[in-house]
């Protein structure tokens, strides 16, 4: 008999790049909720009173769109 060569099926488990990206964004999430007061930021010329966290929520956005496009351009 004739042994084929085929590859082996490996246990899919969760990468330990899923594992860090969540436990940054649990980081993420744990501090914009332990900074829930209100600040005044200059955004270029004027300045905004917001809530903290709506600031950091859109810098985490940005954030995460900047990397998605850089993930993008190196494949």
């Amino acid at each position: 008999m004739v042994k084929q060569n085929r590859p082996e099926k490996r246990s899919r488990g969760v990468s330990p790049r899923v594992v860090t990206g969540l436990v940054l964004v649990a980081l993420a999430v744990v501090f914009i909720l332990e900074n829930r007061h209100v600040v005044d930021i200059r955004v270029f010329v004027p300045v905004v009173t917001m809530p903290l966290w709506t600031a950091l929520v859109a810098v985490m956005l940005v954030g995460i769109v900047v990397g998605l496009l850089l993930n993008r351009q190196k494949r």
